[in-house]
This record gives C-alpha cells, structure tokens and sequence, in this order.
C-alpha cells in the first residue's frame, strides 16, 4: 500500500490568556488510484490537495494529515480492507473519497462499530446514507439527476420513448430506475433496458447501441461511471451514427466529464445531461477553483463534477475542524456538526440535509455545444434550485427505511 502525507500550513494562533492549542486532525482519503478507473480518483485527489493547499489557514492554528488509500477496483473487497487498516493502524479520525458505491456500501457497517464519520465525495447509490448514521454525502444521489432528467426529457427535450443502457452495478440500476421513475410520470414510455457488463473495464458499447438504434426509441438514456467509459459511449455512438438516425443521447453528467470532453470531438454535440456542474459554470467560486487548478495542473487540466464535489467535501470537513476547535475524535459530533451545513461553492450554493445527511444543491440540465473558441463546452438549458435526492422524499424502496 502507499502512504502519502500532507501537513497542511499551520500558523500560530494566541487566544486571550495564552496560545491556543493545536491539534493534527488525521484524514483516511480512500479513491482508486490504480486501474481502469484511476483517472476517476485522480480527479477528486487533486481537488483534495489543491483545497488543503489554500485553505490550511483557515483552520490555524490547527492542521490536517492526510494518509492515502488505493480504493482498488469496484467491488468493495479492497477499499474495506484499506479502511479498516486507516482505522485500526493509522488511526484516523475522518474517512472522505469513495468513488464507487459497493465501497461504501461495504464500509457502513464498519464505521458505524469504529464510529469514525465517513465523508463521501462521490458514490452515488441513494440509499447509501440510510446505512450508517456515520455517513454524510457531499456529492450526489444518482436520483439528483436521472429523476429530474426523466420530466426534462420528455418536457423539453421530446422523447416520448426511450431505452436505458447502463453499467450493470448499484449505481446504474438506481439511476436508471431514477430517470424511469420521472420519465414516465411525465408521460413517457421506457421500452427497454439494457445492462452492459461491469465497471471494472471499458466494454465495447458498439452492440448494446446498435439493439438500441435498431429498435428506433426518440431518446436513449445511458448510464456509466464516467471517465474512459464516457470516451467509449462516446465513440460508439458517434460511429453508428446514432444522432442521423434520430436516437437522442441523454443521461446524467457522467456522460460529459470536463477533463474528457475535449477528446470527444463532434459525436458528443446536442447531447443533454442533467448534473451539479461543469467548468463552464457561470459563477464566482467557480471561476476562482478554475483559476487555481490550472495554476497547479497546467491550461489543459480540467476540474470534473468529481473535483467539484471533492472541493466541497474538504469544505465542510475543515468548517467542522475550525467550528469543533480541532477535537473531532468523537465522530458522532463530526457528523452532527455537518448536519444543515451550507455554502457556495464551484456548483453553486449546496448544503447538508439534516434530516438524511444527504447533499442538496442545484441541477442543471446542460447540452454540449461547441463554442466560439472551437472548444467543446456546455450551454446551461434551465436550473432546478435546491435539489433533494428524490428517491428519499419519496421514500421508495431502500430509501425510505
């Protein structure tokens, strides 16, 4: 396994009477950083550094270290191996990362025994919070998008039918039940949907889409954990000309990843996504994280949807940090203190729920055009403010135990 470190900056601090004292808060950050979908905890990582780089005087005279994890693949096997040794071994007092769900998933119940909180940054599965009162989320539920998509779809976009295609683990089944579930409250028609092997390598999609070109439905709403997936949706259906032959492409913002979406190249314009964020975001924190990220990455490093969350997920834990005076070994009072949390970051305004620990934040229903620079980039189509994960208000299924 990799251990790195990160000391954040501390500066000295003098209360009334004395010197405060200073706490060293250790964080577990748990993402892939090895195989096919290393690229996906790239992205939060960097946002994770990039945050602790600017903001380590926020919390002076307090500092984080923060100790690093391979998540390794999707199937949870090995992020709760490495967590439970971040727990026991290293002793830390804060977990965050977690691309994929069944990680989570897997984790609840050992946070909940170790009553150490667990911050996701990503895993989208709805239900995932309902698990442990341990867990919080600042990223999304895969309903924050896919149901709002459904009524969007048929309401602005046309599609009175449409298949679903989707990667075949927790979150493209809670995604896909999502879009269905407002779709068809709308008044559309879902007519077939289609698994398309596991997250754990980038299929050929050429076959699942030509069932769907095929069969000649107005929109086709796809599902994958982004990054090289997206290229290969991408590929696939700019190849079989699917947008000719009238099939509409749709889906959550996994689709259109920032750091991606300049290899994608014509086949992805006039797509339309439902999702919390895109570079080309119009608002002032946006364009400030922008700005530092290419300072540190380069001009053609791009933040994702992913980076975003992660900015705001290393938000709210050093608001926690600086409002708990750095004591944040009881966990319960970590979570508590995130509870109803707000602020403005890169995706606009969001905030914790109190009532599910879950993140509310806007949606933005965005189509991929190509811009007066040349560049690919989005044109934001309308707003839906203060989204909660629907899957919860409505209580359905797992969500609302």
């Amino acid at each position: 396994m990799r251990k790195f470190g990160w000391l954040g900056i501390a500066a000295l601090a003098f209360a009334v009477g004395g010197a405060a004292q200073a706490e060293t808060v250790k964080i577990g950050v748990v993402l892939p950083f090895s195989g096919a979908n290393a690229d996906l905890g790239h992205q939060i990582d960097k946002a994770f550094d990039l945050y602790v780089k600017l903001h380590a005087k926020d919390i002076a005279p307090h500092k984080v270290e923060i100790i690093k994890r391979d998540e390794g693949p999707p199937t949870g096997a090995q992020a709760k191996t490495v967590t439970t040794e971040l727990i026991t071994n290293d002793k830390v007092q804060i977990l965050t990362g977690f691309v994929f769900s069944p990680s989570a998933i897997a984790l609840a119940p050992v946070v909940t025994q170790a009553k150490v909180p667990m911050v996701i940054a990503n895993a989208g599965t709805a239900w995932i919070t309902n698990l442990s009162p341990y867990i919080a989320r600042l990223s999304f539920s895969m309903w924050h998008h896919g149901y709002p998509m459904g009524a969007f779809a048929h309401g602005k976009v046309g599609c009175k039918t449409a298949a679903m295609a989707y990667t075949d683990f927790p979150p493209g089944k809670d995604s896909t039940e999502a879009f269905k579930t407002g779709f068809e409250k709308a008044g559309g028609k879902v007519t077939e949907a289609i698994p398309m092997g596991s997250p754990v390598q980038v299929p050929d999609f050429t076959p699942f889409f030509q069932r769907i070109k095929d069969a000649k439905p107005d929109c086709m709403y796809v599902f994958i954990p982004s990054g090289a997936h997206a290229t290969g949706v991408m590929k696939a259906y700019g190849e079989l000309g699917m947008r000719k032959a009238g099939v509409k492409l749709i889906g959550p913002m996994d689709l259109i990843p920032d750091n991606k979406l300049q290899d994608m190249g014509d086949a992805a314009i006039g797509t339309i996504v439902m999702g919390n964020y895109a570079v080309d975001l119009d608002n002032a924190e946006n364009k400030a994280m922008n700005k530092a990220w290419h300072e540190a990455y380069g001009k053609d490093s791009y933040p994702d949807f992913m980076s975003a969350a992660g900015w705001d997920t290393m938000h709210a834990i050093f608001d926690a940090i600086k409002k708990l005076n750095g004591k944040v070994t009881d966990g319960q009072q970590v979570i508590d203190t995130m509870k109803g949390w707000s602020a403005k970051g890169p995706r606009g305004p969001v905030a914790i729920d109190a009532a599910t620990r879950d993140i509310v934040q806007n949606e933005y229903a965005m189509e991929v055009v190509r811009k007066s620079d040349g560049k690919l980039g989005i044109k934001v189509l309308g707003t839906t403010n203060a989204v909660k994960d629907e899957c919860k208000v409505l209580k359905l299924g797992r969500c609302g135990s």
